[in-house]
């Protein structure tokens, strides 16, 4: 099983509002891609900053790849994320899961 992680962050007075998208358009869609096995939002508010984890956990290399296309590394992105993200970091990371 493969751990996809990807981090950006919103200023903290949009940060509800960017939750709830992630919450009704981004969560679902990794949860609809086949092999994917879970989907979480993390959030942390540090000042004026919002913080923003997203941990999928995967069947297979092969299903992240389905969801994140042939360059697994690369940071998948939504229309709305523009509009909240300070920065539009290019790379999730990637770990083997071994327990759960």
């Amino acid at each position: 099983m493969i751990a996809r992680i990807w981090h950006g962050t919103t200023s903290a007075t949009k940060a509800d509002e960017y939750l709830r998208r992630m919450r009704t358009i981004a969560i679902p869609d990794y949860r609809s891609t086949p092999g994917n096995t879970a989907a979480y939002a993390l959030r942390r508010i540090e000042g004026d900053t919002a913080h923003f984890l997203m941990i999928t956990i995967w069947e297979s290399e092969a299903d992240v790849r389905r969801f994140a296309g042939d360059d697994i590394r690369r940071a998948k992105y939504y229309d709305f994320d523009k509009d909240f993200l300070l920065e539009l970091e290019p790379f999730a990371t990637h770990y083997e899961v071994y327990d759960r």
